[in-house]
């Protein structure tokens, strides 16, 4: 396994390929050893405006890769991650990745990540325990910045030679639309991904004469912008969300115990909200929230009528790198 960490004054950025022959970890400061890049950074002053400062590493203005005949970024199936809020859910996607890609003894998707923590510091006041409604969260973050960050970060892994963007983030998703418009490459969306394999997985309804119900357990936030409700609608789903009562009394005090290292207490209250989804007839429960996952033991039985979103987008995330690879192959 070979990963090369590389230490910028733009967004953190961590280029991965794996070989399943050998394990080697190498760090650098010398990014010029690797790969030279022009890139837009992102810097904030005091006054919190935002600030673009062009940090030129090598020679010319323009994008200049490595030389080097097995350079990683040269790839036409190399895949651009933009990190989440958490970095370890980032990790635990980028593990998915690796693992899933390089089974049977083939080599993992190659991978390029910006990963900024800077991120969960924006937004503070849309972390789980608000939603679009909330006065004090609309007051208290500025949507351009948010945007343009996230721009700045797909910009910035188009130009380090991705071919395909993802985004392993209930709530960056949010402003999908608005992140991937004008993306050169494709740009997967998470709740595409599950609506397509739902759609595969030849469900039937629950209940005679109604369609077949998926539900949606996630914070205030991700429900409010619709994230998975549209993709799901679009295929013929019946979309089950959780009422008011479920939200206040149920989801929000099982996050808040998530925080308080209470994981016996969310375990048991995440648990509830999944059989009050259950008992309206839904055949499958999505966990958009990070803060849900891994709870549940693997040997629990409402742990099978459950999914992760973030499955499904490394699924075809690793589906579009390799069908890309073949058709480079035979050309």
């Amino acid at each position: 396994m070979t990963i090369l960490f590389h230490v910028l004054n733009c967004p953190p950025v961590l280029l991965g390929r794996v070989s399943m022959n050998k394990t080697l970890y190498r760090r650098r400061s010398n990014l010029s050893a690797a790969v030279q890049i022009s890139s837009v950074s992102i810097q904030t002053d005091d006054s919190e405006k935002l600030i673009e400062s062009k940090k030129i590493l090598g020679s010319g203005m323009a994008l200049k890769r490595s030389q080097t005949p097995h350079s990683l970024l040269r790839q036409p199936n190399t895949i651009g991650v933009i990190g989440g809020v958490s970095v370890y859910s980032t990790l635990i996607f980028l593990e998915k990745l690796v693992r899933w890609s390089s089974k049977d003894g083939q080599e993992c998707v190659p991978f390029v990540v910006c990963s900024d923590p800077a991120l969960s510091k924006q937004l503070p006041v849309l972390s789980s325990f608000h939603s679009f409604n909330d006065r004090n969260a609309q007051t208290q973050f500025n949507h351009g910045h948010i945007v343009g960050d996230l721009q700045q970060k797909r910009l910035f892994l188009e130009q380090s030679g991705a071919c395909c963007i993802v985004m392993p983030c209930h709530l960056s998703h949010v402003w999908h639309s608005e992140v991937s418009k004008g993306c050169s490459v494709p740009f997967l969306h998470v709740g595409d991904c599950v609506a397509m394999e739902l759609s595969k997985a030849n469900l039937r309804p629950l209940e005679a004469g109604s369609n077949v119900r998926i539900g949606v357990l996630a914070t205030g936030a991700t429900l409010k912008a619709g994230v998975y409700q549209e993709k799901l609608q679009s295929q013929g789903f019946e979309v089950v969300l959780p009422d008011q009562a479920t939200m206040h009394h149920i989801i929000l005090p099982a996050i808040e115990a998530f925080y308080r290292r209470d994981i016996t207490g969310a375990r048991n209250l995440l648990r509830i909200a999944v059989q009050v989804l259950l008992v309206r007839a839904v055949n499958t429960v999505i966990l958009a929230s990070d803060e849900m996952q891994g709870l549940l033991p693997h040997d629990d039985p409402l742990l099978k009528k459950c999914i992760d979103p973030m499955d499904a987008l490394a699924r075809s995330t690793i589906r579009w790198a390799t069908s890309t690879e073949k058709v480079n192959q035979k050309a």
